[in-house]
Parts: C-alpha cells; sequence; structure tokens
C-alpha cells in the first residue's frame, strides 16, 4: 500500500501547505494531496488557497513525491479546458508526478460564478464530457468541442504533460465506481466502501484505489476530540448535504445539531497506534490501495513525526501481510 499525505487547503494558507508537503516528503510519505475547494466548509477552518497555486509550489520545492488535487470539479467554476491545461502544466514542472483527482464537487464551491447546481445524474454526464475534452487536449489535439455542456474552439495544448496523467475519479457509490471504471484510471473512497470498489473492479477498473482516512492526532485524547469538533464538525453531516449546502454558514447550522461524540465517530482522535492501524485496515480490506492521511489541527508537524517514527513501522508490517 502507498501512504499519503492530506494538504488540507481548508485549513492552512498556500505557504504552510508547501513546507507541510515537503516536511512529508521528507517523512517518506510517496505522494500528497492537494484539496480543491473555493470556501471552506466552516469559518473556524479560516482558509482556501487556489489549489493549483499550491501544487505548483509543491511541484517547484518537492523531488520524490507524487502530488495530486484531491479532488478537482471540472464541471462549472473552472472549465475542463483550464483545467487540462493547469493539469499539463503541473505534470510537466513536476517531471510527471502529477496526477489529477476530479469529482462531481459541491455548491459550496461550484455555486460562486451563478451557475446552476445540477443535479448528480447531470453532473455525471458533465464529468464525463469534461473527462473527454482534458483527454483530447492531453493528446496535443486542436480540439473543436460542441457538446451537450462544454464549447471549445481551436484549442491546443503546447505545452503538454511530461508522461500520461493519471485520472483519479471520486467514488461514492456503484454508479460513481463504474464511471471511473469506463472513464478514468482509478478511484478515490472518502470511507472503506468495499461495495463501491468492488463495483469498479467489476466493471473493469484496474487502477489505484486511493482512500482518505481523516483523524486527529494528538498525545492528549480529549485535546484531539475537541480540535476534531471544532475544526472539522462536517464530518458528523452524512449523505446528500456536503453536496447541496452552498455557504460555509449553511454546514455551520447543520453542525449545531452534531457533538463531540458524533464527530469523534468519523475522525480517529487521540495517539492510539492500535486504532490508526485497525482504521488503515479497514481500507485495506475494502481494496484500497494507496491511502492518504487528513490530519485535523494545527499541529502537521506533529503528527508528521508520530506518523514517521511510530505508525509507519506498523503499517509497513500491515501493507506487506
Amino acid at each position: 500500500m502507498q501512504w499519503g499525505y492530506t494538504c488540507s487547503s481548508e485549513e492552512f494558507a498556500a505557504r504552510d501547505l508547501t513546507s507541510f508537503a515537503r516536511a512529508a516528503e521528507q517523512a517518506g510519505f510517496e505522494f500528497v494531496t492537494v484539496s480543491d475547494h473555493f470556501h471552506p466548509w466552516t469559518t473556524s477552518q479560516g482558509h482556501s488557497p487556489f489549489a493549483w497555486t499550491t501544487v505548483a509550489a509543491i511541484a517547484a520545492t518537492t523531488e520524490r513525491v507524487q502530488i495530486g488535487t484531491g479532488v478537482t470539479c471540472p464541471l462549472i467554476r473552472i472549465h475542463p479546458a483550464i483545467v487540462a491545461q493547469a493539469a499539463a502544466s503541473s505534470n510537466e514542472l513536476s517531471a510527471g508526478r502529477f496526477f489529477l483527482g476530479v469529482g462531481t464537487g459541491e455548491a459550496l464551491n461550484e455555486h460562486i460564478t451563478g451557475e446552476r447546481w445540477p443535479a448528480i445524474e447531470q453532473r455525471r454526464e458533465m464529468l464525463i464530457e469534461a473527462i473527454s475534452v482534458m483527454r483530447a487536449l492531453w493528446d496535443g489535439e486542436t480540439v473543436d468541442h460542441q457538446g451537450a455542456y462544454y464549447t471549445v474552439e481551436n484549442a491546443r495544448l503546447f505545452t503538454l504533460p511530461h508522461s500520461p496523467i493519471e485520472l483519479i475519479c471520486a467514488a461514492a457509490g456503484p454508479k460513481s465506481a463504474e464511471l471511473a471504471a469506463k472513464h478514468a484510471d482509478g478511484i478515490w473512497v472518502t470511507s472503506p466502501a468495499s461495495d463501491t470498489v468492488d463495483a469498479y473492479r467489476k466493471a473493469g477498473g484496474t487502477g489505484r484505489v486511493i482512500g482518505q482516512l481523516t483523524l486527529s492526532w494528538n498525545h492528549d485524547e480529549d485535546a484531539a476530540r475537541r480540535i476534531a469538533f471544532e475544526q472539522w464538525p462536517n464530518a458528523a453531516l452524512a449523505g446528500q448535504l456536503s453536496q447541496d449546502l452552498p455557504t460555509w454558514t449553511h454546514f455551520e447550522d447543520a453542525t449545531k445539531l452534531a457533538s463531540v461524540d458524533d464527530v469523534a465517530e468519523q475522525v480517529i482522535a487521540g495517539d492510539d497506534v492500535a486504532a490508526g492501524v485497525k482504521a488503515v485496515d479497514d481500507f485495506k480490506r475494502a481494496g484500497v490501495t494507496a491511502l492518504h492521511f487528513h490530519q485535523v489541527g494545527p499541529d502537521q508537524l506533529g503528527f508528521i513525526e508520530w506518523w514517521s517514527s511510530t505508525l509507519h513501522r506498523e503499517l509497513d508490517g500491515l501493507a506487506a501481510a
């Protein structure tokens, strides 16, 4: 299994994220991901730097780690032709280390240009068309496209990717997994959902399965639980809410119903190595082949050091099993 580190754009400025990514590389992480948001989920998170600026800074100041957006919505806020150019340049700058995570997005980020927020069925159709546009541009074609959702006229990328761009599609259920198997190179999951992974494999998907594990590391478990509740209360929201709520204030209103215990059910809190190993094993058993860790809270360097000195040793044994 590959190990990754999450650069949480909702919680930190671009300069800090770049520093954390360098520390993660030095600690032995194999890839880093950069969340692509226009807004944080809540005011307490406090940040939302432009993901592509952060990706470029990380690419220019690291040497080994893979770098991916986790994930970009190439549907409304940014036209897929522009995403294709950004991804190609990021791949070229990093000498092929960049991969692109894509998904159908959230209203929180995508409604800002005043466009209508479509239903999920339409967004899946939009994503399929967007992927076809991006792949044509990455092939160096001059693209003229008149589709159901996008128009592209006389577009050609003169700075092409250093190497073929791995495209990973977020999947929250069998339908999205089947879409990924047909149109992407892998899937991205945020929980150890074996039904989603199984659907991807049954539909012919052979690529990486990237998972994300959210935790709040701290030697003081009570402090860890409090930090998770204050900084990442959206973890307690399930279902369609996270896709359709339009502003951070709506998320703050919705999470007023959540408790510290509700968030702790979704976010591992404290420094219990056994709990971390079990959570990772759940992802492994679900078929995840690469896992990145999202540390909630201010002490990112403390978490990276703990992962390197303590948790990583246990996980290497698990990954080899």
